[in-house]
């Protein structure tokens, strides 16, 4: 029976990697705009509402951004700039996991992730990612291209608020409020919007 076990399980990976290969909408690349739950935007919470992802100091935080350009307020941190790409590691099965470009000029990629100690949501090479949980990534449907992202099946995005006014992203890998990472600092339930950028091939 494991031999058949193996086989079948063999097969559905082979299976989820040739839909990801077909599929090119994931590889398109998107920014990521942050919106945040009517209830839930009072207080410190509307300053969040509308608001755009970004890469610095090897972390994700949830900035203001231009209603211009729809860019970062500030122009001088790099939004997030990724598609999905499945996560090269023999060790584990099918994931697919989450890059982002870091920086303009040169255009790096890195990795998005979760990291397994604390629940912040930060970017590296592979080897800084593999140890922690890089993925199943996803998005909420395949009905509109401004879906929104899941990990492992579900939205637990949060922001969490490290100093004055500035967000950090976490994720919510309990289901519990991130009550044993907070550290009593306030903490917003946020959804990611994938926000394709016009004129790719």
């Amino acid at each position: 029976i494991s031999v058949v076990t193996g086989v079948a399980q063999g097969v559905s990976e082979q299976r989820k990697r040739n839909a990801d290969a077909s599929n090119q909408t994931r590889m398109l690349k998107f920014h990521v705009d942050v919106w945040v739950d009517a209830s839930l935007r009072k207080g410190k919470g509307a300053e969040l509402h509308d608001t755009i992802l970004t890469l610095r100091k090897d972390k994700v935080w949830v900035e203001a951004k231009s209603p211009i350009t729809r860019q970062p307020a500030d122009v001088a941190h790099h939004p997030f700039t990724g598609f999905y790409l499945e996560y090269p590691d023999d060790n584990r099965g099918f994931c697919r996991g989450l890059v982002s470009t870091i920086s303009v000029d040169p255009p790096m990629l890195n990795w998005i992730y979760v990291d397994k100690d604390t629940y912040e949501v930060k970017y590296a090479a592979r080897s800084g990612s593999i140890m922690h949980h890089v993925g199943d990534f996803d998005w909420t449907t395949d009905a509109n291209e401004d879906s929104c992202i899941t990990l492992d099946g579900f939205e637990g995005f949060v922001a969490v608020e490290e100093e004055d006014g500035v967000w950090a992203l976490y994720f919510d890998m309990d289901d519990d409020g991130l009550k044993s990472k907070r550290k009593g600092r306030k903490a917003v339930e946020v959804h990611l919007q994938r926000r394709i950028i016009v004129g790719q091939e």
